[in-house]
């Protein structure tokens, strides 16, 4: 399928592994110019070089910036220009006990991944309506709606980003500039990848039986009953890139395996 995106520029935040990685790799199988990010320059340079391996011919570039430090926001939203799509991924996480999170923990979290997006978004935003054309994408997570209890700052943060996201849609009555929200389930990324490994060890149990033990008993409403692949989400995310999704504007988008048991 052509997705219509041939030529057009986007820039994806937290984009040197896991989901945002992989939407940076279909956005450029697509024909986008892209523009990646991560906390340090040698996590972005190395990412750019891979791309570069994968894709030769096109166009893909990194900014280095960490979103918890207020100068590297600046300089990075400096050197963005003529963005067509912005996809706000950057984000942390960390389980922790609700009565064990400081407050300082409360605002990191607030810091990094809801107002990443809201700096990047309030940059681009009147861009895109200028254009009258643009995609500006949240990923949010079903820990938006299904709270973790687990990880309840996390959690919070996530339901920020549907907030905003809605917010600004309404924005953009009447133009062809759309927001919305994708929600992943439990996704094996990097960090997920590393952290069941770590409890496996810590278990002295395989893979494979930490990942059937988390779905059984931490998340059994899901009907995939596995973590979803990086791949899958990021299929998700680019095509509500396109201009094939313009009828879907300041929606929350699901992909996590039927986890969340409402039908609204």
């Amino acid at each position: 399928m052509d997705l219509q995106l041939e030529g057009k520029k986007a820039f994806v935040s937290g984009s040197t592994a896991g989901i945002g990685y992989a939407i940076a790799e279909q956005l450029l199988g697509e024909g986008v110019a892209v523009t990646i990010n991560g906390r340090t320059d040698k996590s972005v340079q190395e990412a750019v070089a891979a791309l570069q391996k994968d894709f030769p011919g096109r166009e893909v570039n990194g900014i280095a910036a960490d979103f918890a430090n207020a100068g590297d926001v600046s300089r990075l939203i400096s050197q963005l220009t003529d963005i067509d799509i912005l996809i706000n991924n950057a984000g942390i996480f960390e389980p922790k006990p609700f009565t064990e999170i400081p407050d300082e923990d409360w605002f990191r979290f607030f810091e990094v991944n809801v107002m990443s997006g809201v700096r990047l978004s309030r940059h681009v935003f009147p861009k895109l309506l200028e254009k009258n054309w643009g995609r500006i994408i949240f990923i949010s997570s079903e820990s938006a709606v299904f709270i973790p209890d687990e990880m309840i700052h996390y959690g919070m943060t996530k339901t920020a980003q549907l907030a905003i996201s809605r917010g600004l849609a309404e924005l953009t009555r009447g133009t062809g500039v759309t927001v919305n929200s994708i929600l992943p389930g439990p996704t094996r990324s990097k960090g997920v990848g590393g952290f069941l490994d770590d409890l496996a060890r810590a278990g002295n149990q395989t893979a494979a039986t930490v990942e059937e033990d988390f779905f059984k008993n931490m998340r059994p409403t899901s009907l995939l009953q596995r973590f979803a692949d990086v791949k899958e989400v990021a299929a998700t995310v680019v095509y509500y890139c396109s201009p094939l999704a313009s009828a879907t504007n300041g929606a929350s988008i699901r992909v996590e395996g039927g986890l969340i048991r409402s039908i609204l």
